[in-house]
């Protein structure tokens, strides 16, 4: 909110100029809010050279004076980030339960951040043909219901088109009351679904998430969704994608990374979904690492003619808080047997002494000084097509199935100050035969406000102090 460029005079009521009015509706409706005396005191302390601006949000009206604030203040944004190899499976109505379970939403996260693996086949049409926007769309209406399903209304899901390029500018659009979209986010076009006569009938808020961004690279995709408050409370701007294939050749996207970027306030995030080399034989982790340190040197993303002087970051380790998720593959340095006797006496600790990436970091090949939270829970792959609770190769097995080593194949690692990851879990979807896992984390974002040392931060009053002709509308989308 405090970076939005405000489009009318009415945005600005100078003192003694409407500021009469302004205090009579405020403390008309403060009064009903028992913030009376409250608001009062603010209007009274005015200076005759402050500003007050006042904002229309649906349910609350918000105002901004000038007082003696510091500059930059720090808030917690909970961030869930979650990552799934869905194994070629398109995603069907009963997956909703699946996804709820999965998403947590009985401890709602401020963004979703998404990253799947194999959402299509990897078959040669798929790897080496035109991207196919049908898989990603479905994806995305299927998460939009679950995350909306209890704020608003379904059929409100954004239907997302195809990204025909790697490094893209969210374009600003105005909706019917004016306001244009806030400052410099990255958005794609996104039609809606048709309403039925009767969902039209029906009275219904709008969605309480919004989607930011989606991005696939053949079968590695992710989506990103903001809770809409959000996008009234801080800037969110800088939204940028870049996909990097080191499959086939070493530059297909059956294997690579699609990585999102963006800033809130003064904190830039990025997030990298991945899907590494698989195997399991002795050497096997060296291919995985060299994806790794290919997708640090070409993950980019360039600034545009906008951009002016800003200090953009223009790589993954520019940004001061990173997040590293994905069907990584490495696997655990141990005889399945072994391996299955150690799950099933649940004893984590010693199985993770086997484990590839933390061997790997031990020993300086990849991922050093990243952080990845205490592993409590069992092997995420590679799980029986013929049953969904047992270990593929497991006894009994079926004819022909694959001998596999159980590994935390699926992971979520993470890079930078002032993150604090709160849970660590998978889910139990038998969906694939790789488990989702997930992460919520609780980050610290630097608010910078204005470069005016009495600038304020964002006061909030409950709605309709206003008449509709004085009402200053914001983004309702």
């Amino acid at each position: 909110m405090g970076c939005k460029q405000l489009s009318s005079e009415k945005k600005l009521l100078w003192h003694g100029l409407d500021h009469c009015k302004l205090a009579m509706y405020s403390e008309k409706r403060a009064r009903r809010r028992g913030i009376h005396k409250w608001l009062k005191r603010k209007i009274k302390r005015a200076d005759p050279q402050q500003w007050i601006e006042v904002s229309d949000e649906g349910d609350d009206v918000y105002f901004r004076t000038t007082e003696d604030d510091p500059c930059t203040a720090t808030n917690e944004v909970r961030i869930f980030v979650g990552t799934w190899n869905v194994a070629g499976r398109s995603p069907v109505g009963s997956l909703v339960m699946d996804l709820d379970e999965w998403l947590n939403l009985k401890d709602a996260a401020d963004i979703y951040v998404l990253g799947f693996q194999e959402i299509v086949p990897l078959i040669t049409k798929n790897v080496i043909g035109a991207e196919d926007p049908t898989e990603a769309t479905n994806w995305n209406m299927l998460i939009g219901k679950t995350l909306n399903n209890k704020y608003g209304c379904p059929w409100l899901t954004p239907m997302l088109n195809s990204i025909s390029s790697d490094n893209y500018q969210y374009v600003k659009f105005p909706d019917t009351r004016g306001r244009m979209s806030i400052s410099d986010p990255i958005s794609i076009r996104t039609p809606l679904r048709e309403p039925s006569q009767s969902q039209l009938e029906m009275p219904c808020r709008s969605s309480k998430y919004k989607l930011m961004a989606s991005k696939k690279m053949v079968g590695i995709f992710i989506s990103v969704w903001m809770k809409k408050e959000l996008l009234r409370q801080y800037c969110i701007s800088n939204v940028r994608v870049c996909s990097v294939g080191c499959g086939i050749m070493g530059y297909f996207g059956n294997k690579g990374s699609v990585s999102f970027s963006m800033s809130i306030e003064g904190t830039s995030f990025c997030f990298i979904a991945a899907h590494l080399a698989s195997g399991e034989k002795k050497g096997d982790q060296r291919r995985r690492n060299h994806q790794v340190s290919e997708i640090f040197r070409r993950t980019t993303f360039p600034r545009s003619s906008k951009d002016g002087d800003n200090h953009l970051p223009l790589t993954i380790l520019g940004h001061d808080q990173i997040f590293w998720f994905g069907d990584l593959n490495y696997r655990l340095c141990l005889e399945k047997n072994h391996a299955r006797q150690l799950i099933k006496t649940q004893d984590w600790r010693a199985l993770q002494e086997f484990d590839q990436l933390r061997r790997e970091q031990e020993n300086g090949g990849v991922f050093q000084g990243w952080k990845e939270g205490n592993i409590t829970f069992a092997p995420t792959y590679k799980y029986s097509s013929s049953s969904g609770n047992q270990y593929s190769g497991g006894f009994p097995s079926r004819s022909g199935e694959k001998q596999r080593t159980p590994a935390w194949c699926d992971r979520i690692l993470w890079y930078g100050k002032g993150v604090k990851q709160l849970s660590y879990f998978r889910s139990e979807s038998k969906f694939s035969d790789h488990r989702p896992v997930s992460a919520l984390f609780s980050t610290q974002v630097e608010v910078m406000k204005s470069t005016n040392p009495g600038f304020s931060a964002m006061h909030t009053i409950h709605t309709n102090i206003m008449p509709p002709s004085e009402t200053i509308s914001l983004e309702h989308n």
